[in-house]
């Protein structure tokens, strides 16, 4: 099979010049340090939603528990960050988070994930919730409920920390998008379609359930790794039912099943709610009429289940060309 055809060049072509373009914005001074802060929250936020649309837009699985897997990632970043120094730390605090989310989501995904619907919505908050809490009872190694506070920061400066951040929104993206578009990704597709149907055709449904799962854990925990290394605070308190709703308000927004669409709608929602900060209390308002439009409007997100393609930007260049 022909992996590197002309699709593939256009996307690593797409690729570098945005890597280009964001390395040039924040070594220039092009993007201010507030701005920053809000590119990397869109990133960071990017990487999560991500994660939970494989999870509820590919296996159809409804999950409420995001929040606690990226509490683990945050604090295995931070407990290993400033206990093992330098760069080392960092990376290794990620990869230890990863393993941690996806061991913790294949032993509470193998009996939760045999559940469906609002149950299985119920199970997941519930797995989150105990996460947090048993995080506020290890007050030794987490420090309880006052969480961690100067969290190492192993980077010379912001701008080198977003490329990096920048680098694993890519592999995650990578990852997640050639599992959707690999056998099991297409397994999991027809569980969501049909669970019966795919059950009957011998497809091992639970696997592939916990295998998303398990993705989507990880992602999660990325992200939470590289939110704590940036804040350089955390508590149990960032990382309750709230925040699993802020991941799911993402993915609604963009499409159910799209990660175009998720992209698109972390972009738009983090400048909006930039936008109306200094609106104060009103811009919770404001944000959520944009969301009651969506949903009014676009009841399947902004784009549905339509996906960014280089093939098909390449076919409609040639179709016009004619």
């Amino acid at each position: 099979m022909k992996q590197f055809n002309k699709a593939n060049l256009g996307w690593l072509i797409l690729i570098a010049l945005a890597g280009i373009s964001l390395y040039v914005g924040v070594t220039t001074g092009l993007v201010s340090i507030f701005q920053q802060i809000t590119l990397i929250t869109i990133l960071i936020n990017i990487m999560l939603a991500v994660g939970l649309n494989l999870v509820i837009g590919f296996s159809g699985q409804f999950s409420l528990g995001h929040a606690g897997f990226m509490a683990i990632g945050a604090y295995s970043g931070a407990i290993i960050g400033n206990r093992v120094e330098g760069l080392f730390g960092f990376f290794l605090g990620i990869l230890i988070g990863a393993i941690l989310a996806m061991l913790v989501a294949l032993l509470v995904g193998i009996p939760t994930l045999r559940l469906k619907g609002d149950y299985l919505a119920i199970a997941t908050l519930g797995v989150s919730e105990i996460i947090r809490i048993a995080i506020i009872n290890m007050p030794d190694l987490t420090n309880g409920a006052r969480g961690i506070s100067g969290i190492s920061f192993p980077f010379d400066s912001n701008d080198s920390f977003i490329m990096v951040t920048f680098a694993f929104l890519l592999v995650t993206t990578i990852v997640t998008v050639n599992y959707i578009k690999s056998s099991p990704g297409r397994a999991t597709i027809s569980i969501r379609e049909d669970e019966i149907a795919a059950e009957s055709m011998g497809i091992n449904t639970t696997r592939y359930k916990v295998i998303a799962f398990m993705i989507g854990a990880a992602t999660a925990s990325v992200a939470g790794s590289l939110y704590a290394t940036f804040f350089s605070v955390i508590n149990p308190a960032d990382f309750t039912f709230q925040k699993s709703i802020d991941i799911l308000i993402i993915v609604v927004f963009g499409g159910i099943g799209s990660i175009t669409g998720t992209f698109v709608a972390a972009v738009v929602l983090g400048i909006l709610n930039t936008v109306l900060q200094s609106a104060g209390q009103l811009r919770m308002i404001f944000y959520g009429l944009a969301l009651i439009g969506i949903m009014v409007f676009r009841p399947g997100g902004l784009l549905g289940t339509k996906e960014f393609t280089m093939s098909a930007l390449m076919n409609r260049k040639k179709e016009a060309g004619k």
